[in-house]
């Protein structure tokens, strides 16, 4: 979204929805305190998350086992419905989004409206009243994400109210980071150095020059490696250094 105001008056209200955020004493109420004011603007569903980056490589199923779901305000028999599971496992254009980490978009950027191969995916949102969304992620350390789902009945959502509540909801999914204290790291610890050679593995050096770099023998960058490896639980090197990179820690 690059839509922005002629005047101030949009951030007004960025900051009208964002202003009680900080007094939330949980991610939950934080949440609906978003909601309540956002439903003012035709919001009609709202979805939060707080949750790590799949180590694994990134897929629908994936990121929904990562978990981490705050808040779901919908239909009562939306959650687990047929076109609930459709739009969340079968058909799901938003994965595209996060690989990409972008932080605010529409999801008709990723589904275009129109076009054929989206026409179930919007019958299927329509069962929950929701004719576009707007998505808001922010991007932590060690692959922490937050992000809001704000969905609207009408297809079409103002590019000024759009760029209002993205603003706001920014700052929600700010405040949301600021909870991830609590959330457990579920990547096993490794030691600087095998964190150093699956780094340069990364960064396409052979074991030969990582020896020289590391000044150590290239027998020993073999050893941290395989270690690396097995506390990964990867089936090989290039299995481990893609779960480390799809987290953001290399």
């Amino acid at each position: 979204m690059t839509a922005s105001p002629q005047d101030g008056g949009w951030i007004r209200q960025a900051m009208h929805l964002g202003e009680d955020l900080r007094a939330a004493a949980t991610p939950q109420e934080a949440s609906t305190r978003f909601f309540d004011k956002a439903r003012s603007l035709g919001a009609t569903y709202l979805q939060t998350r707080l949750y790590r980056r799949p180590a694994a490589r990134l897929t629908s199923a994936t990121h929904w086992a990562a978990g981490g779901f705050i808040t779901r305000i919908a239909p009562e028999a939306w959650p687990g419905s047929a076109a609930f599971n459709y739009v969340c496992f079968e058909c799901n254009p938003l994965i595209n989004a996060i690989r990409e980490r972008r932080t605010r978009y529409r999801f008709s950027d990723f589904a275009p409206h129109g076009q054929r191969p989206y026409r179930n995916y919007w019958e299927a949102l329509g069962e929950a009243d929701i004719g576009d969304a707007l998505c808001v992620t922010s991007y932590g350390s060690k692959g922490v994400i937050t992000s809001l789902h704000l969905g609207f009945g009408e297809t079409a959502v103002p590019a000024e109210t759009a760029w209002g509540v993205q603003m706001a909801g920014l700052m929600l999914t700010e405040r949301l980071m600021e909870f991830s204290g609590g959330l457990a790291d579920d990547l096993p610890q490794l030691t600087p150095r095998e964190r150093d050679c699956l780094a340069f593995i990364a960064d396409g050096k052979r074991d030969k020059e990582i020896a020289a770099l590391l000044g150590i023998r290239e027998v020993t960058v073999k050893f941290h490696i395989d270690n690396a490896r097995k506390k990964l639980n990867a089936d090989n090197r290039a299995q481990a250094v893609a779960r480390l990179v799809n987290r953001g820690v290399i």
